[in-house]
């Protein structure tokens, strides 16, 4: 049965806090994420998304493909940390 987008983020909310934990634990700088890029693919991976790693060095590309060509989105999040120190 399809949900809608508001319930599969609910579904997930848990899984995906637990991810974003993991790597906040162990934050890496800009072409330094070799870790996080894992991780990333990884999950990408084990829910059927094909993957495409090692992008502009350590970026991931996931891919979905429909049933049908034409129009299509693309979405692009950052995962390298910031070099500084909170107090």
């Amino acid at each position: 049965m399809p949900r809608t987008l508001l319930e599969e983020a609910q579904r997930l909310k848990g899984r995906l806090s637990k991810i974003r934990r993991r790597i906040h634990m162990h934050p890496e700088l800009g072409y330094q994420e070799k870790r996080t890029a894992a991780l990333v693919a990884a999950t990408l991976r084990e829910i059927g998304v094909k993957v495409k790693p090692g992008v502009a060095k350590t970026g991931v590309l996931g891919v979905l493909q429909g049933e049908r060509r034409g129009r299509v989105v693309a979405l692009r999040a950052d995962m390298d940390a910031l070099p500084i120190t909170e107090q």
